[in-house]
């Protein structure tokens, strides 16, 4: 589901939520992870409230127990809530400065080594892993990688795996792409078939999908590069570091964690563990 108002609206204040409205949305979240496997009580509350109470709009429902009774008891109206839950604030080569620091500081270690492993958490609809995948190969690294990317959205990754997108967001992409520093006409890396693009299939030979929930599955490999963009500042502080921990044990020695321009490691109990690669487009490196 494509959402863009959450990012904003995360700055706005939230009206104190009642007692009652507490016990309700924890009973909720249980059902959820009881029924789906799905951890949401960590999320931060603001967020959580603002989804649930989008859907209670759209379903015209007065209180999150009628929301309750309808998820517990109707798959289709789980799957709405999910979805909602699983917000895809995205576009190809997003804050191409990002892209730009990656080219200059990360690929010369990456082309030291002989094979490269990426894993984009939180994935989403996939334009940035494709805009990776892009970016690799304009650097001749793209035969050597393999880029996992994952996201606990089923519904999000088969969009992402199909590698097709509305023409209508080109021109914007197009944009992003030069001023990441791309080499090419971007036209170059797709095919228009009337209101949609296909990105050619070598773009797709070295992309795994795969789903994965970031609350509660372990990690599934060694990374050289971890990036996971704004997709944190969804969770309470609990689960942040709960997330960095499985970040850093899934990072190689020297590994290269890539977070969002809303995130960084201060707060968190591993800041110690990496050392700045860039610091204002929130490139870290692993040190020990």
């Amino acid at each position: 589901m494509e959402d863009t108002g959450d990012v904003q609206l995360d700055a706005q204040e939230t009206p104190e939520i009642t007692e009652v409205e507490q016990i309700e949305l924890q009973l909720l979240m249980e059902g959820i992870y009881r029924l789906q496997g799905f951890d949401f009580k960590n999320y931060s509350l603001p967020f959580l409230r603002r989804r649930i109470q989008h859907r209670m709009n759209a379903e015209k429902l007065p209180t999150i127990s009628a929301l309750q009774e309808k998820v517990l008891h109707d798959p289709l109206m789980m799957e709405r809530l999910l979805n909602d839950f699983s917000v895809n604030v995205t576009e190809m080569f997003r804050d191409p400065s990002f892209f730009q620091a990656f080219r200059q500081r990360v690929v010369p270690i990456l082309r030291d080594y002989p094979y490269i492993r990426i894993w984009h958490a939180g994935c989403s609809t996939g334009e940035e892993v494709y805009s990776m995948a892009i970016l690799l190969h304009e650097e001749g690294l793209y035969h050597k990688a393999r880029l996992y990317a994952t996201d606990m959205s089923e519904r999000s990754l088969k969009r992402a795996e199909s590698g097709q997108f509305p023409l209508q967001r080109m021109q914007l992409y197009t944009k992003n792409y030069l001023q990441a520093g791309g080499t090419k006409a971007f036209s170059e890396y797709y095919s228009a078939i009337h209101e949609t693009v296909e990105f050619h299939p070598f773009l797709r030979e070295n992309l795994v999908f795969a789903q994965h929930n970031l609350v509660t599955d372990r990690s599934f490999n060694e990374f050289h590069v971890i990036v996971c963009r704004n997709v944190m500042i969804y969770f309470d502080k609990s689960l942040q570091n709960r997330v960095h921990r499985l970040f850093y044990d899934s990072l190689s020695s020297g590994g290269i964690l890539a977070l969002g321009s809303r995130e960084g490691l201060a707060l968190t109990t591993l800041a110690s563990r990496y050392e700045e690669v860039d610091g204002l487009e929130k490139l870290f490196r692993k040190i020990k």
